[in-house]
């Protein structure tokens, strides 16, 4: 083929393609003016970062029973065996991580039986720093969810209501436990107050609460009241969260990483939000 005869060849080619694009385009515009269904974003604003909201979990991560959580069993060696296998044994209920309704339910659901659609969740944030920093044992109340309420609008469907307590700064210390062997090793840090707790089970259709500490109820709990109110309803838990200071009273989305064992009261999870 002559030379002229090849450059003709690929022009017509060019216009070609450049007609059906264009071709394409103009159908693509006129099928969303005749409403036929086009692919949406499942954002109505795309988030703009994603937050880490987990603590690393390590032998020295604080724990309600005051002992490590995690130990490791190194199977196989780098330099012996050209790779490291570890065998972990985990505490379920250790660093970041999820109580399913099993953990305080005889025949609750399981970590592995929360609806996937449970944990994908709008993060409603509730700031009770001020008075935490004055009163280690103070609880989340119902006068705070109606403020929070009163600013932002009703809690959404399918809300994970976390408490913001300043906790998640004290994990390197003492503090963060709030053992005290002058009250029989009582812990002392802030929780949910089981008022709050009825009052989410009744008016909201939230699908999980969440902490900064050790645990739901406050430390001097002895009855464990939101943990037998809130996870028996089919409704699931998270502790020891990280990040909620850099978190917006309402508007953020949290990812939750629930690990996916049969038969599992919980386990460690790694949480994200969208913001």
């Amino acid at each position: 083929m002559c030379d002229i005869c090849v450059l003709n060849s690929v022009k017509e080619r060019m216009l070609s393609r450049r007609d059906f694009f264009r071709g394409s385009a103009a159908m693509a515009a006129g099928a969303g003016m005749a409403g036929i269904a086009a692919p949406t974003s499942a954002f109505a604003q795309a988030p703009q970062q994603v937050v880490d909201m987990t603590h690393e979990l390590s032998e020295e991560f604080p724990t309600f029973g005051g002992v490590p959580g995690i130990s490791y069993d190194k199977q196989f060696d780098f330099a012996d065996n050209g790779y490291n296998l570890y065998v972990l044994t985990v505490n379920e209920h250790t660093g970041t991580h999820i109580d399913a309704p099993l953990h305080f339910s005889a025949d609750g659901a399981s970590v592995a039986e929360i609806p996937v659609e449970s944990l994908a969740c709008p993060l409603c944030v509730i700031d009770i720093r001020a008075r935490a920093s004055a009163d280690r044992d103070t609880q989340v109340t119902p006068d705070d969810l109606k403020e929070w309420i009163a600013t932002h609008g009703p809690i959404p469907d399918g809300a994970c209501v976390a408490m913001n307590s300043g906790w998640a700064a004290k994990v390197g210390s003492d503090a963060f436990r709030g053992a005290d062997a002058a009250r029989g090793g009582s812990l002392h840090f802030p929780g949910f107050h089981i008022e709050a707790t009825q009052m989410l089970l009744e008016e909201t259709s939230a699908v999980a609460m969440a902490v900064d500490t050790l645990s739901l109820d406050h430390g001097p709990s002895a009855d464990f009241a939101t943990h037998y109110a809130w996870l028996p309803a089919g409704r699931y838990g998270i502790e020891c969260l990280a990040g909620l200071d850099a978190m917006p009273a309402a508007g953020a989305t949290l990812m939750v990483g629930a690990p996916k064992v049969r038969g599992g009261t919980g386990g460690p999870a790694r949480i994200t939000a969208l913001v």
